[in-house]
């Protein structure tokens, strides 16, 4: 089981949306000391959560993120970008934009981490996937995010001998400002938060943190046109 109580945690894309409330939850469970990263760390408002510069598409970012948190025993990838590119008319620069963001960026900060957590006597990695990883409704962002979750499975198998448990969390509809323009219902970040938490808590291979994603998830093993009602017109 990974404790959350006095454990040193850095969360990716801390200052807002989902990010921010699992700042918040790691505080009330009683975490040391989190590092929540920003582009801008001047975005961090959180008054005890240690601001840090981050740019997750940048090798020498996360590089130095990681010699300045050599205490971290808990990494949650959460920084991500939506960019929806079609794969048919958008510029092929856009879609890459967002596989360097969500999928790249978690393993760059995977790869820079892992030899601190294991210094550090093993941990948990977290990375936030969408209900999205497993329908592909929104072009590139789908691509970018079914990708990472074949990473984060990967990932689990190789790390869970160096003494590192990885959970993959899946979200549909969340109150932030990336969903703004959603009319839909939506989970407010705080329960996301608290659930991701509590998957980590257990040691939880992945959680599933709405209604949406535990019914997309079971339809995948259904017939595609389930999924996809366009298919049997």
């Amino acid at each position: 089981m990974t404790a959350i109580k006095g454990a040193a945690v850095l969360v990716t894309g801390g200052s807002r949306g989902i990010g921010r409330a699992l700042v918040d939850a790691l505080y009330e469970r009683g975490a040391a000391k989190v590092y929540a990263t920003a582009r801008d760390p001047r975005t961090v408002t959180h008054p005890e959560a240690v601001p840090l510069a981050l740019e997750v598409t940048d090798p020498a970012s996360v590089a130095a993120a990681a010699a300045r948190a050599q205490d971290v025993t808990v990494l949650i990838n959460n920084a991500g970008a939506a960019v929806n590119a079609s794969f048919l008319d958008s510029p092929v620069e856009d879609v890459r934009r967002e596989f360097e963001t969500n999928f790249y960026g978690p393993l760059l900060t995977a790869r820079a981490f892992v030899p601190v957590i294991e210094r550090n006597g093993g941990g948990h990695l977290l990375n936030v996937h969408s209900v999205l990883s497993w329908i592909g409704l929104a072009g590139s962002y789908s691509a970018s995010k079914a990708a990472l979750w074949s990473q984060t499975n990967s990932l689990r198998l190789e790390l869970k001998p160096r003494g590192i448990n990885v959970t993959g969390l899946h979200v549909g509809y969340v109150d932030t400002d990336l969903t703004s323009g959603i009319t839909a219902p939506k989970a407010d970040p705080a329960d996301v938060a608290r659930r991701a938490l509590d998957g980590i808590e257990s040691d939880a291979h992945e959680v599933l943190a709405d209604d949406l994603s535990r019914q997309v998830k079971a339809g995948l093993a259904g017939d595609l046109a389930a999924l996809y009602p366009q298919l049997a017109a």
